[in-house]
C-alpha cells in the first residue's frame, strides 16, 4: 500500500514538472500588464510605452500599460510586489531609486526590495548631468569648484530629487566645499533660480536637461556615471574632471512579482533582450540619455544588492530624512 502511495507522489511530481515547461509554452495566453511608476508623458512612461508596443508584437498579446502614481514611485513598486506571479504584472523601473533607494527614504514601505520582487534583467543605465546657467562663464568642474569657494558659504545649489542631492553632496565633500543646499518641487522654479544667479548649479536627469540645453539655456559641465553617455559623447565624467571614485549611475531593470515561474521569466528576459537589441532601441534610449545594459537577473541582483548598501549610507552621507 505504501508502495502505492508513493508511486502516485511521483507521478504528480512528474506532471507538475511537466507542466511549467507546458506553462511557459502557452505563456502569454492574454493581455500583459506592464505598470509605470511615474504619470504619463514623463521618460519612463514614454519608454514604457515604447518597449510595450515592441513586446506586443513578439508576444501576440496586448500589452496594457497602467501609470500608478504616489510615494516616488512606491505605489506602483508596491502594486507589482502584490500582483499574481504568473507573468502577466511586470514593471520596467529605474530599481536604482525605486527599489534601491524606497527603504531609506520612507519610514514604512509594503515591500521588501528583495524578497518579494524577481529580477528578470538589465535594461538600461544613465548618469545625471550637473549644469550651470548658460551665461555663467565656468565650463568645467574645477572652475566651478574655483568660482564657488570665492563665494560667501562657497554658494548654493538646486536640487529637485535625493539622487541630486547626494550627486550634489558627494560633489561638496570630494571638492571640500560648503555649498548651501535649495530644494525645489518643480524643474521650473529649480531653472528659474539657476538662470537668475540664487543657484549656483543643479544635478538633473539628462531628460530634464536636454530642451533648456538646445535651447541655449543650461551648460553641461560634467556627468555623474562612471562611463560617459552616448547622448553626450563630449561630456566628461566627474572622475574625468578629476572626483576620483565618483560614480552614480541610475539603472534601469525589469522586474516581476516574487515566485514567478523561471521559464516565464526566461522568455521575459529573451523578448526584451531581443528589443534591446534593436538600433531602434538604441535610438529610443539615447533621447532620454540612456545606453542598453547588457545584464541578466544574477546580475541585476548583484546591482541591486550593492546599491541598497550604498543608499544605506547615501542617507546619512546626504542627510536625507525620512518621511
Amino acid at each position: 500500500m505504501a508502495r502505492r502511495g508513493y508511486t502516485v507522489v511521483v507521478a504528480l511530481g512528474l506532471a507538475f514538472a511537466g507542466a511549467v515547461p507546458a506553462l511557459a509554452e502557452d505563456y502569454p495566453e492574454h493581455e500583459l500588464h506592464s505598470i509605470v511608476n511615474f504619470r504619463a508623458g514623463t521618460p519612463m512612461d514614454i519608454l514604457t510605452r515604447w518597449y510595450g508596443a515592441r513586446l506586443s508584437e513578439l508576444a501576440g498579446k496586448p500589452v496594457i500599460v497602467e501609470n500608478k502614481l504616489g510615494a516616488q514611485g512606491a505605489i506602483a513598486t508596491d502594486y507589482v510586489a502584490r500582483s499574481k506571479p504568473d507573468g502577466y504584472t511586470f514593471m520596467i523601473t529605474p530599481a536604482s531609486a525605486t527599489l534601491a533607494e524606497v527603504a531609506f527614504i520612507f519610514r514604512r514601505v509594503g515591500f521588501d526590495p528583495v524578497k518579494h520582487f524577481d529580477p528578470v534583467l538589465l535594461m538600461a543605465k544613465s548618469g545625471l548631468v550637473v549644469v550651470v546657467d548658460a551665461k555663467n562663464p565656468v565650463n568645467t568642474i574645477p572652475e566651478l569648484t574655483d568660482a564657488l569657494r570665492k563665494k560667501p558659504g562657497n554658494g548654493a545649489y538646486g536640487a529637485l530629487s535625493n539622487i541630486s542631492v547626494v550627486a550634489s553632496e558627494l560633489y561638496k565633500t570630494k571638492s571640500k566645499l560648503l555649498t548651501n543646499r535649495v530644494l525645489y518641487d518643480g524643474l521650473f522654479e529649480n531653472l528659474l533660480d539657476l538662470y537668475g544667479g540664487r543657484t549656483d548649479f543643479t544635478v538633473l536627469d539628462p531628460a530634464a536637461a536636454f530642451e533648456p540645453m538646445r535651447a541655449g539655456k543650461l551648460k553641461v559641465l560634467a556627468v555623474t556615471s562612471a562611463a560617459r553617455l552616448g547622448a553626450l559623447p563630449n561630456v566628461p565624467t566627474m572622475q574625468e574632471a578629476g572626483l576620483a571614485n565618483y560614480d552614480l549611475t541610475p539603472w534601469v531593470g525589469l522586474v516581476v512579482p516574487a515566485g514567478t515561474p523561471q521559464p516565464i521569466i526566461d522568455k521575459l528576459a529573451a523578448w526584451h533582450r531581443q528589443i534591446n537589441a534593436t538600433d531602434d532601441a538604441k535610438k529610443a534610449l539615447l533621447a532620454f540619455g540612456m545606453d542598453p545594459l547588457q545584464g541578466d537577473a544574477a546580475a541585476m541582483a548583484a546591482l541591486l544588492k550593492r546599491d541598497i548598501a550604498r543608499w544605506a549610507r547615501f542617507v546619512k552621507f546626504a542627510r536625507i530624512a525620512p518621511i
